[in-house]
């Protein structure tokens, strides 16, 4: 087998603001007109009227992937601006209410309204996609049965959805909690080989219950359109540099496994059980609690962890030219994640109000603005 590409491409999801009130804007059909022309197919509305996607085109390493990506953010915000609108990339607006806002008139999210029920109308929440290029089908099933080990980190550092209708939620991502009362979310299942996989998917296709493995989401699959593990845990990152760090842990770790596969060795494989609760820990505290050190049946805390990962990662960084962006998770660490940061904000914007008191709207509108700065601090 020859070696993979270990090609990325990254996809993100922003929500729409009013930047006079802060709260969520449907997007005029002029706006979105405006980005599909500039960007070429890399732009498709989303689920709700309040949120667009993008996605980069593939990238060879994550020099490329940020080209893309900063001219991607600008071109959305420079479109927005023009109607007095900014997107933020934030897994949850603070204080939106989901009862108030509406579809896209598409018939694909009129047949998932249909099929989904209520559980659909909750889903204003957006989320980041990084897909690595490894072509090989035994491969990619391979990968993803080591791999779901580190799901829960990506998470943790990836947090950005503490609020949720006004609401401190006293989750890290909160984001994570909504998507999964859809079906076939959470950890993918633990499949031996791509046949098994395959005939699980064709089980589903055959009954009608789905129309092909696109209504699979899973936090890691196997992506439909492309020969990549697709990584879906994670929450979206408001700030560009982020979202490259959290690119670059995703590219390396699969170099660091397919390295292993070659002297024939692997990372050992846990049971979701297991895995599922680091996975509640970086829903519930991000980076703050610490995960499970399975080998060592210890908790340990998250800054210890990722110095651990990112030396286990260091050769495929500089084999992949993103050793920067690798050491940058130190930068994340240090500063927190956006959950940490947009509760600072609160805390600030508050004056030390009573904690269990629900926040002020003009504190969460704050919050708002710290978004969308922190959307625009890298572009």
């Amino acid at each position: 087998m020859s070696d993979p590409d270990f090609t990325i491409g990254i996809e993100e999801e922003y929500l729409l603001v009013d930047t006079e009130t802060m709260a969520l804007a449907e997007a005029p059909e002029a706006l979105m007109a405006d980005c599909s022309a500039a960007l070429e197919g890399q732009f498709s509305p989303e689920f709700l009227q309040c949120q667009v996607e993008i996605g980069t085109r593939v990238c060879a390493n994550v020099t490329e992937a940020r080209e893309d990506l900063k001219r991607l953010r600008s071109t959305v915000a420079k479109a927005a601006a023009a109607y007095g609108l900014a997107p933020i990339a934030a897994s949850c607006h603070p204080f939106a209410d989901w009862k108030q806002q509406s579809h896209t008139d598409r018939e694909r999210y009129k047949a998932l309204h249909r099929s989904m029920g209520s559980v659909a109308d909750r889903l204003l929440i957006c989320g980041m996609h990084v897909h690595v290029g490894l072509g090989d089908d035994t491969l990619r099933i391979d990968l993803m049965r080591q791999a779901s080990y580190f799901l829960p980190h990506l998470l943790a550092l990836s947090a950005s959805s503490p609020f949720w209708q006004g609401q401190d939620t006293r989750m890290a991502s909160f984001r994570i909690s909504v998507f999964d009362n859809m079906p076939r979310t959470g950890l993918p299942p633990q499949f031996s080989a791509w046949s098994d996989y395959q005939r699980s998917v064709d089980t589903l296709v055959d009954l009608g219950c789905i129309e092909d493995s696109t209504k699979i989401w899973w936090d890691m699959r196997p992506s439909a359109r492309f020969p990549t593990l697709e990584t879906r845990i994670m929450d979206v990152q408001p700030r560009l540099e982020h979202a490259l760090t959290l690119a670059a842990l995703n590219q390396c770790l699969m170099r660091m496994l397919t390295r292993l596969r070659r002297r024939n060795q692997r990372w050992r494989i846990y049971d979701p059980f297991l895995i599922a609760e680091n996975r509640w820990r970086a829903q519930r505290y991000g980076t703050t609690e610490g995960l499970i050190d399975f080998g060592e049946a210890a908790i340990k805390p998250f800054p210890e962890l990722m110095s651990e990962l990112v030396g286990l990662l260091s050769e495929d960084a500089a084999a992949l030219g993103c050793t920067d962006e690798l050491a940058a998770v130190q930068d994340i660490l240090a500063s927190g994640t956006s959950a940490e940061r947009q509760r600072a904000v609160l805390t600030e914007e508050s004056g030390g109000s009573d904690a269990g008191e629900p926040p002020a709207e003009p504190a969460l509108r704050a919050v708002v603005a710290h978004l969308i700065e922190e959307y625009h601090a890298d572009l």
